[in-house]
């Protein structure tokens, strides 16, 4: 996978990330910046200067924003943990907090909706970060100043912080940004109290289906299934059938059934077939009695082929006409199928009983006037089809004499019942090696 440069957005961490930074002013930015891991542990202090507890974490709001607000102290205060607002703090440092009265109501600390207790809830927790694609965890976070509030800014990911928190207390303070990641380029994960971490990060629409099911492989059961709902319908459906078949399973397994069911109704009919495949006899039905009755009917049929034949394989996304039809409007139609582009190569000619008559390429109905009836675009080379209990080595070898990227299922009438694209055959043969198959292969 190309690894993406990341673009740092924080102006805190941007003198860190410049190619050729200054030292002072790398400096001068690491000072501004207040490790979390070296904050906790730290005095809490009156004006006067005497302590009043220590940090024992801070609390931020998750309201959409790239760089969340920290909105108050937990304090920890003898055995209490209290609250102390960020209106009532002077100043937050490394070394501390400094209170700008001595004036305090230090009521029990309770979670409130929509709060996150970041050293809690984020600091060692799994993390997306979208720009590098990849999971991550956190060993250390970083909040800075910015305006008048401060914010959660970064994520450091080295070893060095990680080392750092483990070694002695009183090197735990000095921030040691190593690999550190802007915070508006995570997506973070897990629930946690009143909050869920899945608003979803603005740079997650960016990911290629490919890059979203290598995240969600990484990702731990309940952290996985965060990052789903955080995805639209369809980006979660083109995710999955790009998922190891072992990982998808595992996947459908944990999901609530009638979450697994709603996810399988959404991919294409033939990838959720094969994921299907992969689960218990028990667990099938299970999802089958949460689906619609139509989507549950039509995957049973497929299950009904064998994996190594025709039926197995195809999809059943076609687009058919009459011979009456003109070239524009199945242009229209076409447009409207766009979610299925990449299974749509060219378009079935049916006779008045269904039975196939052509296929017509996709590349023959760009250069045909608009105007032409598909009546008059029939003609050779015609299709080569197969049936359903077809086995692999014949898709093969209709895939050559067509000379296309599909070759057309149909039943023993001759009308059609599905499509082989030439990846999904190789998928299938990727699945099943036998050598026994190949042998019989033409030369």
């Amino acid at each position: 996978m190309v690894e993406r440069a990341r673009s740092p957005r924080s102006p805190v961490l941007r003198a860190l990330r410049s190619p050729r930074p200054h030292l002072a002013a790398e400096r001068q930015a690491a000072r501004r910046l207040i490790s979390l891991a070296g904050l906790v542990g730290q005095p809490i202090r009156n004006p006067d200067g005497s302590e009043v507890g220590r940090v024992a974490d801070l609390v931020a709001r998750w309201e959409g924003d790239p760089y969340p607000q920290v909105t108050g102290i937990v304090a920890k205060i003898g055995r209490r943990h209290a609250f102390i607002s960020m209106a009532k703090v002077a100043d937050l440092e490394a070394s501390g907090a400094r209170l700008s009265s001595a004036r305090l109501d230090l009521v029990e600390f309770a979670r409130r909706a929509g709060e996150v207790v970041l050293a809690g809830d984020v600091l060692d927790h799994q993390l997306v970060d979208v720009d590098g694609v990849q999971v991550i965890r956190a060993a250390d976070l970083f909040v800075a100043r910015v305006g008048a509030a401060h914010r959660l800014v970064g994520v450091d990911v080295s070893v060095t912080s990680l080392l750092r928190r483990l070694g002695p207390r009183r090197f735990r303070s000095r921030a040691t940004p190593g690999r550190v990641i802007d915070w508006s380029l995570i997506q973070p994960l897990g629930a946690h109290g009143n909050v869920r971490l899945t608003l979803p990060n603005r740079e997650l629409h960016r990911l290629r289906p490919g890059e979203i099911a290598d995240l969600l492989e990484a990702l731990g059961r309940s952290e996985r299934h965060e990052l789903l709902d955080a995805l639209a319908g369809e980006t979660a459906a083109d995710a999955l059938e790009e998922m190891e078949p072992a990982e998808l399973a595992a996947l459908l397994r944990d999901a609530p059934v009638e979450r697994a069911a709603d996810l399988l109704a959404a991919m294409e009919p033939d990838e959720a077939v094969d994921a299907l495949r992969d689960l218990s006899e028990t667990d099938r039905l299970a999802i089958f009695e949460a689906m619609s009755e139509p989507v549950a009917q039509r995957l049973q049929r497929l299950l009904r082929y064998r994996p190594d034949t025709a039926g197995g394989v195809m999809t059943t996304v076609m687009v058919t006409t009459t011979g009456e039809r003109t070239v524009g409007e199945l242009r229209e139609v076409l447009r409207s199928n766009v979610a299925h582009s990449l299974d749509i190569d060219a378009v079935l000619v049916l006779d008045d009983d269904g039975r196939v008559l052509d296929d017509v390429t996709l590349f023959e109905l760009i250069t045909a006037d608009p105007e032409q009836r598909m009546l008059e675009l029939i003609g050779e080379p015609w299709p080569v089809t197969v049936t359903a209990e077809s086995p692999v080595v014949e898709l093969v070898e209709a895939l050559r004499e067509n000379r296309r990227s599909s070759t057309v299922v149909v039943d023993e009438d001759g009308r059609p019942l599905g499509r082989v694209l030439a990846d999904d055959l190789l998928d299938a043969m990727a699945r099943n090696p036998r050598p026994s198959a190949f042998s019989r292969l033409p030369s």
